[in-house]
């Protein structure tokens, strides 16, 4: 595929009533769920007080995510496709084709 994403890139709002505890585990069994829904997890930003994430995800729709994380048990609260990011400079470019899975 020489780097080049073929899915669209979904922004995932949670709202935790809880602060956040995620282990490795956990997130192990989150990637196995969204393996088998054809969801890829790129990163995700934690707020300051641990209740609220925002996730990057490539998927083939928005309703995979929507399944793969009712299966988790993970709210999905707002989920949106992204096709562009402004950078600090105000110039617009697209959406990074191939983001790391570290």
């Amino acid at each position: 595929m020489g780097g080049v994403s073929e899915l669209p890139i979904f922004m995932v709002e949670r709202q935790f009533a809880d602060e956040l505890e995620a282990s490795a585990e956990q997130a192990d069994q989150i990637n196995l769920i969204n393996d088998e829904e054809g969801v890829r997890w790129l990163y995700s930003f934690l707020s300051a007080d641990k209740r609220k994430t925002y996730c990057l995800y490539e998927a083939p729709f928005a309703d995979s995510i929507r399944r793969a994380a009712e299966r988790a048990g993970l709210p999905a609260d707002a989920v949106v496709e992204v096709s562009g990011l402004v950078l600090p400079d105000g110039t617009q470019t697209r959406v990074p084709d191939e983001v790391p899975a570290d």
